[in-house]
C-alpha cells in the first residue's frame, strides 16, 4: 500500500509533469482525463488538493475512484468531502468549478463499477487487495 509520502512524491510530480511540459503530459493517464480536486480539511479547515482521475464522465458529472491504491483505509480526500461535499475542480488544467460530491449509493456503484474497471482495469486490482468497498464519488456543478 501507498505511503502518504509516495503518494505526496507522486502528485508532487505529476503537477511538475504538467509544468514543465505546459499540460502536453499529465493532462490525461491511462486514457482518462486528470483533474485537480480541491476538499477543505476536516480538521484543519483549509484547503487541501490533490490530483486524480476520472474513469467515468457522464456529460457534465466526473466519476472519482477513491481506491488509494487498495489500502486499507479511505484516502483523506474522500474523508474531507464526505464532511463537507463542496468541492472544487478542475478538468485538464481547466478552470475551476465547485462541484458538489455525492457519494455513490449502492445501486449507483453497482451499476459505475463495471464502468470503472473497464476503464482502467487496475481498479479492480485494488479491490482485490483490501477488505473495505471502494468508494465512488460523483462530482457534479
Amino acid at each position: 500500500m501507498p505511503s502518504d509520502r509516495a503518494l505526496k512524491v507522486q502528485n508532487t510530480v505529476h503537477r511538475a509533469l504538467l509544468k514543465l511540459t505546459g499540460g502536453r503530459i499529465g493532462r490525461s493517464m491511462a486514457g482518462m482525463p486528470t483533474l485537480e480536486l480541491t476538499t477543505i480539511g476536516r480538521k484543519s479547515g483549509r484547503p487541501h488538493s490533490v490530483l486524480l482521475t476520472a474513469p467515468v464522465v457522464d456529460g457534465d458529472t466526473l466519476v472519482v475512484v477513491a481506491s488509494r491504491g487498495g489500502d486499507p483505509v479511505h484516502p483523506a480526500w474522500f474523508l474531507n468531502l464526505r464532511d463537507n461535499p463542496t468541492v472544487e475542480v478542475s478538468v485538464q488544467q481547466g478552470p475551476r468549478t465547485t462541484m458538489t460530491a455525492h457519494i455513490a449509493t449502492p445501486e449507483e456503484r453497482a451499476e459505475l463499477w463495471p464502468r470503472v474497471v473497464a476503464a482502467a482495469e487496475f481498479y479492480a486490482g485494488y479491490q482485490r487487495k483490501t477488505t473495505r468497498e471502494i468508494p465512488l464519488v460523483l462530482l457534479k456543478p
